[in-house]
């Protein structure tokens, strides 16, 4: 078997769906639409909070932000996605893939820390309503996000340098359709020991800690809610929570099932990766716009006015 050390290492090739090669074009105009749902989905979001002076609050910031890393994920995967299905073009450039999984990780570390974010919002403005102004402000929120973009960086930025140290072989075929740290790694020839630690630990501190701590957050909701004598106020103040736990599924449900999937899935079907790959990368962007739509009043009906107009 032949080795190459990474400067070497010119080229990647991604997967469509193994097996219905002939029907990729078809299957191109599903995608194309699913990413025109993302893209327009959450751009609107973006413009309707950006124009609207009334939804400047913490929540439709973190809304915002959001809809911005959604943005991202499309950005970075939709040019390889319709490379591949359009013009049968299954290469790619190793050191653009290395720059396309930094972005891709960097974008869903932001998302659930974001997650995080608008669990903490809901907590305060439910548990302690007099001082949610105080506490949480649209400057506090900013700064929120920067530190969030700049931790995503911090904690990924290692990633590729560490990938950079493998050797690769002639066995170059990824999982996917655009490039992952765990799928890439195991097309490396050598010891990548270092780099899957890197990886569990990456994972627990993000987005496990995340999921911990945003549980935690609506189990201090629910014991709020259930003092609340009212049941009217009670179905009121967990209504303002439904968003944003569909939004929570919708990340996080796909993101387990991926890296079991990668973990223990030796012996599933090629098929099934793919199909979990896409999950994992079009469900959020595509289905967070249509849940906040529906479920936030504010936003629906900012929509439909200028619609009418």
């Amino acid at each position: 078997m032949v080795f190459f050390n990474s400067s070497d290492y010119r080229h990647c090739l991604l997967t469509g769906f193994p097996g219905l090669e002939v029907s990729h074009p078809v299957l191109s105009i599903l995608f194309c639409a699913l990413y025109l749902i993302a893209l327009v989905g959450n751009s609107v979001i973006l413009v309707v909070i950006w124009v609207e002076q009334s939804l400047h609050t913490p929540m439709y910031l973190c809304l915002s932000m959001l809809a911005g890393s959604d943005l991202g994920l499309c950005v970075a995967t939709l040019p390889n996605l319709l490379q591949l299905f359009w013009f049968s073009v299954h290469e790619i450039n190793f050191n653009a893939c290395l720059i396309q999984m930094f972005f891709i990780h960097v974008f869903s570390l932001m998302e659930s820390g974001i997650l995080l974010t608008t669990a903490f919002d809901r907590y305060v403005a439910i548990s302690n309503p007099l001082r949610y102004t105080t506490i949480l402000t649209n400057a506090t929120i900013a700064k929120i996000g920067v530190g969030l973009l700049l931790w995503a960086v911090a904690v990924i930025f290692p990633g590729p340098f560490l990938i950079k140290q493998l050797k690769f072989c002639k066995a170059n075929v990824l999982s996917h359709s655009y490039c992952l740290h765990p799928d890439i790694i195991k097309v490396s020839c050598s010891d990548h020991r270092n780099n899957s630690i890197y990886g569990l630990i990456i994972i627990l501190i993000t987005c496990g800690m995340d999921s911990v701590f945003i549980l935690h957050s609506y189990l201090r909701i629910l014991i709020t809610v259930l003092h609340i004598a009212s049941w009217e106020e009670q179905f009121k103040a967990l209504n303002t929570c439904v968003s944003h736990i569909c939004a929570v599924l919708l990340v996080y449900v796909p993101m387990l099932g991926v890296s079991i999937i990668h973990q223990f899935g030796k012996c599933v079907p090629p098929v099934v990766h793919v199909i979990m790959g896409y999950v994992y990368l079009l469900v959020p962007p595509v289905l967070n716009p249509v849940v906040y739509c529906i479920k936030t009043w504010e936003i629906r009906t900012r929509i439909l006015g200028n619609l009418q107009l």
